[in-house]
């Protein structure tokens, strides 16, 4: 998308369609919609829908009026913003948004965006940038019959005495944002057909090529020389090889701790092998991919960003199928750092690929760990699809991703890894189990993580009711949502400032 900053009176603006927010000043029930612009002729082209009581200002609610008076602009989308008084740049971002997928049905091409009164600076520019490209994302693409809908002109209107040239690496940033956010929608939305462990691994590739990432992909000698006896049991019920994928970024001036280790679950089908899934519902399991794609959108967005840390990605890509060479109920399996794993049931097969993905990310060097997969329905069970569950065993090191979290506005809430809980998954026959039973499912399973990191800083991620979104929102088509990827690039910001 082509994003312009522009100094024009709103009223002078050219476009298609003008945006311009509406916010509830009041402080009661009553509302009191207030346009968030000073130009006299949109005041003016408001003042009846809102005496009328048309135009509320609540969070969303469009108004389109088609050759406002004393407008150059074709069209007027007056957007409702919400409560002032709880106006920041997380419901900017989504506005902007919103206000892009209110062109895409009219086959509007290219749109301007007023910042509203106070929300000018490189923050707000940046959300705007950021959330327009998000907001350009449709998950239909396969669709025979379909149209181009995309977006492809953004034009920021900024105030008289601000400056354009300042604010560019702003909308830059917003946009790598944005585009890697959507790197990693478009990857969970291939179908497992379209997506298989050695499609995932070039794509992976490709994107290290585009924005100068090492890329190192191994296949099954590797994962058994390394003696990822856990990642290669899923793997091993497949005619689809798995791949081994390590991305890593490195700038010059990068200090020699601390150094991020992303881990990421690839499951590009997940049929629960010898547990096999019932039917219902099982094609939502091609988004099983989904902490593999989450770590390849920030290191994207790492990379292009350029924060003074290093950051190496590991990707465990496989299928899980039932076959006459798959696992069994009452395997065990011997973990790259040497612990036994009596497998109990075959579908909790995530936490083994990221077991040994954890270990390998470790002798590569990473000082900070973190995880992110589509782990457990319990999860959804225990967040709905709200927020993230999120996982750690260092309070310093949650807090530092905690201020991350504040920076990205996303939704993610800590869940507890109490030793209490590490009885639940005792084996009688080996060291651990891969479940623990079904109270506690997502804790249990967040607990197996923990052996595989020792004594260093980790977080988990399980983004299992946050990966997808089965209705769309204003903001947000239906579908792969890119969930944790804003919050990851802040953490490494976070990191190499410390």
């Amino acid at each position: 998308m082509n994003i312009l900053l522009s100094t024009t009176a709103p009223s002078k603006i050219e476009a298609e369609c003008l945006v311009v927010l509406v916010l509830d000043a009041s402080e009661n029930k009553e509302p009191k919609p207030v346009p968030q612009s000073g130009d006299a002729a949109i005041a003016a082209a408001a003042a009846d829908l809102i005496a009328s009581g048309e135009i509320t200002g609540k969070a969303f609610e469009p108004t389109v009026l088609h050759k406002p008076a004393g407008l150059a602009a074709r069209r007027l989308l007056l957007l409702g913003g919400g409560k002032a008084k709880n106006f920041s740049v997380h419901e900017l971002r989504k506005l902007a948004a919103a206000g892009l997928r209110a062109m895409k049905p009219k086959q509007i091409k290219s749109f301007a965006f007023l910042c509203p009164e106070g929300w000018s600076g490189a923050e707000a520019v940046q959300a705007i940038a950021e959330g327009a490209c998000t907001g350009n994302f449709d998950s239909n693409y396969y669709q025979s019959e379909r149209k181009d809908q995309n977006v492809s002109g953004l034009t920021i209107v900024l105030p008289a005495g601000a400056n354009p040239k300042a604010l560019e690496v702003a909308v830059e940033s917003g946009r790598i944002l944005g585009e890697s956010q959507n790197l990693t929608r478009d990857l969970v939305n291939e179908p497992g057909n379209r997506m298989t462990p050695s499609i995932l691994a070039t794509r992976a590739e490709s994107m290290a090529r585009e924005v100068g990432l090492k890329c190192e992909v191994h296949g099954p000698a590797k994962i058994r020389e390394l003696k990822m006896g856990a990642f290669w049991s899923v793997a091993q019920g497949s005619e689809e090889e798995p791949r081994l994928v390590v991305l890593t970024y490195e700038p010059p001036a990068a200090p020699a701790s601390p150094v991020l280790g992303l881990v990421g679950k690839g499951v590009t089908f997940d049929s629960g092998g010898i547990s096999i899934k019932p039917a219902d519902n099982m094609d939502e399991m091609k988004t099983d991919m989904a902490g593999a794609a989450t770590m390849l959108g920030a290191m994207r967005a790492i990379a292009m960003l350029k924060p003074r840390l290093k950051v190496i990605a590991v990707l465990c890509a496989t299928e899980n199928m039932p076959s006459g060479k798959a696992q069994k109920p009452g395997d065990v399996q011997i973990a790259m750092n040497g612990k036994s794993i009596e497998i109990i049931n075959t579908d909790a097969e995530g936490r083994l690929v990221l077991a040994d993905g954890l270990c390998y990310a470790r002798q590569l060097g990473a000082t900070h760990l973190v995880d992110a997969a589509t782990l457990t329905s319990a999860c959804v069970v225990a967040l709905a699809s709200i927020n993230t569950g999120v996982f750690a065993n260092n309070d310093e090191y949650y807090e530092q991703f905690a201020r991350a979290v504040a920076r990205s506005g996303e939704k993610m809430w800590r869940m507890p890894v109490d030793a209490d809980y590490l009885e639940l998954i005792k084996s009688d026959i080996a060291d651990i189990k891969n479940t623990g039973g079904r109270w506690g499912g997502a804790i249990t399973a967040a607990m197996f993580l923990k052996e595989f990191v020792e004594d260093l800083p980790w977080l988990h991620l399980d983004i299992a009711g946050t990966a997808w979104l089965k209705d769309g929102k204003p903001w947000l088509a239906k579908g792969p949502s890119g969930a944790a990827v804003r919050t990851l690039v802040e953490l490494a910001h976070e990191l190499a400032t410390k």
